[in-house]
C-alpha cells in the first residue's frame, strides 16, 4: 500500500475524541469514479476523516490507492489525496444546498492534480450537482434519485463521456455494504467504453 495512505488509514486508531469529528474507512473490489475504474480494475482501500459544525460548514481529507500507468511523459499516480471543504443547509421548504471545493491531488505526479466548485441540490430522494474544474479541468453534472435502499444516478463528464450507476446498498453485521453496477460510453478516442460490478465494505467511526 502506498505509505501516504498508510498513513492516513494506521491514524484510525488516534482519532481523538473531538465533537463534529468522524473517520471512515472503506474497501471495494475497484474504484469507480464518475464510470471509469481508478485502479485498472483492482481493489481499492480508502479512508478519511471529516469535520461538520451544527452552522453547516464542513471540511475533510480522503485518500486511496489509485492505478495510473505512467504515459509518454513518464506520469503515474499510486495514490489519490482530496481535501474538501463547503457548507451545506436547508430551505423551509426542504431543498437541501450544497456548495462545496474539492483539491483532487496525486502524489509523485502533482501535474495530475485539479480542482472543482460544486453546487448540490436535493429536494426529497432527487439530487442534482455541478462541478466546475478549475484552470482547464473538464467540468461535471449528475442527476441522482434513492428509493430506500435503491439508487440511480446519470452523469456527464465534459470531454470524457457519460455513466450512469444502478446501486444496492445494505447491512453486513457492524458494516455497511453495498452492490453498484456501472456504465461508462467514451466521448474521446482516448479512452474506452467501461462497465464495472463492484462490491464494498464500509464503516464510520
Amino acid at each position: 500500500m502506498n505509505k501516504l495512505l498508510t498513513i492516513i488509514l494506521t491514524s484510525f486508531i488516534a482519532l481523538p475524541s473531538l465533537a463534529g469529528v468522524s473517520a471512515n474507512v472503506s474497501f471495494a473490489t475497484d474504484y469507480i469514479w464518475r464510470g471509469m475504474t481508478q485502479t485498472g480494475g483492482d481493489p481499492a482501500i480508502s479512508g478519511g476523516f471529516d469535520y461538520a459544525n451544527d452552522g453547516g460548514f464542513y471540511a475533510g481529507i480522503w485518500g486511496s490507492n489509485v492505478g495510473f500507468s505512467e504515459d509518454d511523459n513518464g506520469l503515474g499516480a499510486g495514490s489519490e489525496l482530496d481535501f474538501y471543504f463547503g457548507y451545506g443547509f436547508e430551505t423551509e421548504a426542504g431543498l437541501g444546498i450544497d456548495i462545496s471545493y474539492v483539491d483532487f491531488m496525486y502524489p509523485g505526479a502533482t501535474s495530475l492534480d485539479f480542482q472543482e466548485i460544486g453546487v448540490a441540490l436535493s429536494y426529497g430522494d432527487f439530487g442534482v450537482g455541478y462541478y466546475s474544474g478549475q484552470d482547464g479541468a473538464p467540468d461535471y453534472m449528475d442527476l441522482s434519485y434513492s428509493m430506500g435502499d435503491f439508487s440511480v444516478s446519470y452523469g456527464d463528464y465534459d470531454t470524457y463521456g457519460t455513466n450512469y450507476a444502478l446501486g444496492y446498498g445494505f447491512g453486513c453485521g457492524e458494516y455497511d455494504c453495498a452492490l453498484t453496477y456501472s456504465d461508462f460510453s467514451s466521448d474521446s478516442v482516448d479512452l474506452m467504453d467501461e462497465d464495472a460490478l463492484v462490491f464494498s465494505v464500509s464503516a464510520s467511526f
